[in-house]
């Protein structure tokens, strides 16, 4: 199967604006970008050989440069390989000992890796191959083997490569666009890593699978980004960001909900959004609503946005699963539980990954029978929306009940003075396990650990009100927004004498 809608449009809206890099106020129509995708691709087979499945990476901001090798790659038959430029020199270098890659498209100020084939500056990458050149039409790789390989966050140890095929892309893609009205004529903004499945798919991906534009930033800034989602000569329509984003743009000084109430769709992924966070936001008249999906699996659920009643009474769900993905809530052994129950959320459709490249143990454990398990403990109530209680792994047991620290940081969110929460469960003499709270403050207010304490006590039951809180100025996260609650549960040990 041959799918390129970059070469299809090219055709039939030759001149409809495609790619804005906002880093240097460049641009590209269809017409454009096809023909850049084309240049690099052949001289990637030059090089290469067709359908050589060769790994080509990238160190690098976000750049345009990052989206014309995305299709660049497929046209030649290689592998696309974004690395995480916010890892450590010796955590890049491990997943180049990975992913063992052929070329690294290196952005100045970063070194490229050791284990990385030959490193050439992304700002050349333009300029390479002739103009006009043409990959091989059989260069490609079949529809269903990988083309690129996205390393996961690393929320709880070792990034995993996902291995993705066109197939995959497509499907997740195809997903978010139906599920969040997205056309020819939308406008994305893409501040979110393209390194992570929500910059590389849902963020820019998709609005490209639509025949839409894309504007790419070298990433979040809260001053610019609200400035350019309230500009109306920009007319953004579609925005992608995590709670930590939304979070921080809601407490700017020129923060005017009037000017943000012209976007169809603020979708929110990465980690549950606190039901108080939607509800401010739906309240004030912005189309604000949380997803789920996950490098494995693409884009999956979504919230109606069209529908503002809906996202306040139904705030703190994932929403509805897309038409291309067919949801399982799990218990330990696999057997389907009815509504209302608490399990295992399991994923299976065509955008769901093959699995990890180089380890075929974690492959086989996690997808199962064309089943993929999340992970995460989920639930889906009466109407059909799912709720995303928690990492499993996350949960710990406290007097013998179950306690999910989305629940409490959640319930902590509600506070105006705090800014972020996070919740993990350390050992207890009497209990077994109980909640330590780290909290960083709104800049400019202030918050005791006894204020938080009670406020948990105030709305939940005694086994879930966190025995200690830490005020604190950082909390560790991915690039992606996501806790690490591995090392936030090392710290907690170590600050408790207990490690």
């Amino acid at each position: 199967m041959r799918f390129d809608p970059v070469a299809n449009y090219a055709k039939s809206i030759p001149g409809k604006l495609a790619v804005v890099d906002m880093g240097d106020d460049r641009s590209w129509t269809y017409r454009h970008f096809d023909a850049a995708v084309d240049r690099l691709a052949a001289w990637l087979v030059e090089g290469l050989g067709p359908n050589s499945g060769a790994r080509i990476a990238t160190l690098s901001k976000n750049c345009a440069e990052m989206l014309v090798l995305q299709y660049a790659v497929v046209r030649a038959g290689c592998i696309f390989v974004p690395f995480n430029w916010r890892l450590a020199a010796a955590e890049i270098d491990a997943l180049a000992k990975d992913a063992e890659p052929a070329i690294v498209f290196v952005q100045d100020g970063f070194a490229a890796p050791a284990a990385a084939g030959r490193a050439i500056a992304i700002g050349e990458m333009l300029g390479l191959g002739e103009a006009g050149a043409v990959p091989p039409a059989n260069a490609r790789r079949p529809f269903e083997e990988v083309s690129c390989l996205l390393y996961t966050s690393g929320t709880s140890g070792r990034p995993k490569g996902v291995m993705l095929s066109e197939r995959n892309a497509f499907w997740g893609s195809t997903g978010f666009i139906l599920g969040n009205d997205v056309s020819m004529h939308s406008r994305f903004l893409c501040d979110m890593p393209l390194f992570h499945t929500a910059g590389l798919h849902a963020a820019s991906r998709a609005p490209i699978q639509a025949g839409a534009c894309v504007y790419i930033t070298p990433g979040f800034d809260p001053v610019l980004t609200l400035a350019r989602l309230s500009d109306p000569e920009l007319g953004i329509t579609h925005y992608f960001s995590v709670p930590q984003m939304a979070a921080t743009l809601w407490n700017q000084p020129s923060f005017d909900a009037e000017k943000l109430r012209g976007i169809k769709v603020w979708a929110i992924g990465g980690a549950p959004n606190p039901k108080a966070q939607s509800q401010r936001y739906a309240g004030a008249g912005i189309r604000i609503g949380e997803g789920f999906g996950m490098s494995e699996t693409g884009s999956n659920f979504g919230m109606p946005t069209s529908d503002l009643a809906v996202l306040y009474d139904k705030a703190g769900s994932c929403g509805l699963p897309w038409v291309t993905i067919e949801p399982m809530i799990a218990d330990d052994d696999g057997n389907p539980l009815p509504v209302g129950e608490t399990g295992e959320l399991w994923l299976r459709g065509p955008s769901v990954a093959a699995g990890y490249w180089n380890q075929p143990e974690l492959t086989a454990w996690t997808f199962r029978d064309g089943w993929f398990r999340t992970g995460d403990a989920a639930m889906v109530d009466e109407d059909g929306f799912y709720y995303i209680m928690d990492r499993k792994k996350d949960m710990y047991i406290s007097g013998g009940e179950n306690v999910y620290p989305a629940e409490v940081e959640a319930a902590l969110a509600e506070l105006p003075e705090v800014a972020e929460a996070a919740i993990v469960g350390v050992p207890d003499d009497r209990w077994g396990e109980v909640g330590r709270a780290y909290v960083i403050p709104v800049a400019g207010r202030r918050i005791t650990a006894e204020q938080v304490i009670a406020h948990c006590g105030a709305r939940l039951a005694k086994f879930k009100v966190p025995k200690s809180a830490v005020i604190t100025d950082a909390i560790p996260r991915t690039a992606s927004g996501k806790v690490q609650k591995h090392l936030l549960r090392a710290q907690a040990l170590e600050e408790l004498g207990l490690s």
